[in-house]
């Protein structure tokens, strides 16, 4: 099933994304949809030779917890 989704982003960035689109025989947003899969994958190995090249780069310790660290910047950000 499909849904859409409204995106607020550069007018500059959508033209290049559309010529992109275009010049692969795709929509934009298979395009989008493609990148957002790769991105969310579970599967670290995405065929990206620029992302897998620096995949590992740094490691966490087992109970880091992204939200909670956020939560912290944020607090000394904002008070």
């Amino acid at each position: 099933m499909n849904t859409k989704l409204t995106l607020s982003l550069k007018k500059t960035v959508i033209e290049k994304a559309k010529r992109y689109a275009k010049n692969s025989n795709q929509s934009l947003s298979q395009l989008i949809e493609s990148y957002l899969d790769k991105i969310t994958s579970s599967n670290p190995e995405f065929g990206d030779t620029e992302l897998d090249s620096i995949r590992g780069v740094i490691k966490l310790p087992k109970n880091f917890k992204l939200k909670d660290e956020v939560k912290k910047i944020r607090q000394a950000k904002h008070g």
